[in-house]
């Protein structure tokens, strides 16, 4: 099956995903693949869903200075701070659409990698909030998910656009 970036409104971006009950070469194509993907549309961040893949998997690359690329499979937020900073967000399944989000500051997540181990990351600033948004793609929330619902219905008309991106089928 031939993964590609699915839009607003096919079915798996509303859904939450599937654990992955083990890591594989399977696994690990398929991080290869989202890499791929993620970096031909200049993202940050995506999440197996985004390719119409039922799996708990993100892949994230924020380029900054000292931070690499890293792929968690089935992550979880542990712990969030109380302090809740505002940003713009937009997301690869919603091209064009940009939005202020507030989301808590640093989060502790923690995963599975490639070999299968326990992982724990403290994130803050644009990391945390990218897990935060790739994590939330794994329970079929977007990011316009928390936006007032005036700024929501505002951007109907782009949103039935995006729609029409999708393969047919979706």
């Amino acid at each position: 099956m031939e993964h590609q970036l699915v839009y607003f409104g096919n079915k798996t971006l509303k859904e939450t995903a599937h654990e992955v009950a083990n890591v594989d070469s399977g696994i690990s194509d398929i991080i290869d693949l989202m890499f791929k993907i993620m970096y031909k549309a200049n993202g940050i961040g995506l999440a197996a869903p985004q390719i119409g893949l039922s799996s708990r998997i993100i892949v994230i690359d924020t380029r900054e200075k000292d931070g690499s690329p890293l792929a968690l499979i089935n992550p979880v937020i542990k712990e969030k701070s109380n302090t809740q900073v505002e940003y713009e967000e937009g997301c690869l399944s919603l091209p064009g659409i940009m939005a202020d989000v507030t989301r808590p500051e640093r989060v502790l997540v923690t995963g599975l990698d490639l070999s299968g181990k326990e992982a724990a990351i403290e994130a803050s600033g644009l990391l945390a909030r990218v897990f935060q948004h790739e994590i939330d793609h794994l329970n079929g929330i977007l990011f316009i998910d928390h936006i007032e619902d005036d700024q929501r219905s505002e951007l109907k008309y782009q949103l039935k656009k995006i729609k029409k991106l999708n393969k047919s089928g979706d």
